[in-house]
């Protein structure tokens, strides 16, 4: 399952948080965390994966506390959020008149941020972590990984064996879930951006199954 973190006060005010250290859940954040922490307690998780920035460790922690068993949150720089560059801190309106904008928007396996990552490597590095994941927790696991939204369009895209440069087409809102059952044959898209529907489905089903690689997928935007 990939969960996106809660709503941050960079959220809020439309900043491009990037990898800003001290960005944390505003008040509706925190509450929206603690939802998709219940929604996701009657799951017995194998794992619990978070980007190693305060906004997912935050998140990651209230899915932790609503476990019935105790789980340790394991930090993966490889689903931290895309590295900026000198976008980083700056307002979404003020980078929306960058020549690179429109590039995107539009074609983003094209897109090297200014002294930062390019998003094609960003998807290569989240894809590449899922799936050593998926091969960590085993066929019958079902894991959760806390990330950001960019980060999990670009897994999703992978999934359902989009190109990178529909990116744009997804949605990813805060601490929404998106789920991706991962098998011998490939990939299943469950789930994306579901903000309250019933997951305890996820549950039976794994029960059900004898042979698949995993439920996986982890999660955010920005």
């Amino acid at each position: 399952m990939l969960v996106r973190h809660g709503r941050t006060t960079a959220n809020a005010t439309g900043v491009l948080a990037g990898w800003t250290a001290d960005v944390h859940l505003d008040d509706v954040g925190t509450d929206q965390a603690q939802v998709v922490g219940q929604r996701l307690a009657p799951l017995a998780l194998s794992a619990i994966v978070a980007s190693p920035l305060e906004r997912t460790q935050e998140t990651a922690a209230a899915i932790a506390s609503a476990q019935r068993r105790t789980l340790t949150v394991t930090l993966d720089d490889r689903v931290g959020e895309c590295a900026y560059g000198e976008w980083t801190g700056r307002a979404l309106k003020d980078l929306a008149r960058e020549p690179l904008w429109k590039t995107v928007q539009a074609r983003p396996s094209a897109v090297t941020f200014p002294d930062g990552e390019s998003m094609l490597h960003m998807q290569q590095r989240a894809v590449a972590a899922i799936h050593e994941w998926n091969e960590r927790v085993g066929p019958r696991g079902l894991y959760v990984v806390v990330s950001h939204g960019d980060v999990i369009k670009s897994i999703l895209c992978d999934a359902l064996g989009m190109h990178l440069d529909t990116f744009q087409r997804i949605v990813v809102d805060p601490a929404s879930v998106s789920v991706v059952r991962y098998t011998r044959d490939g990939s299943s898209v469950l789930r994306m951006n579901d903000m309250a529907s019933d997951l305890s489905d996820l549950a039976i089903a794994r029960r059900r199954r004898t042979s698949s690689a995993a439920v996986g997928g982890g999660s955010g935007q920005r």
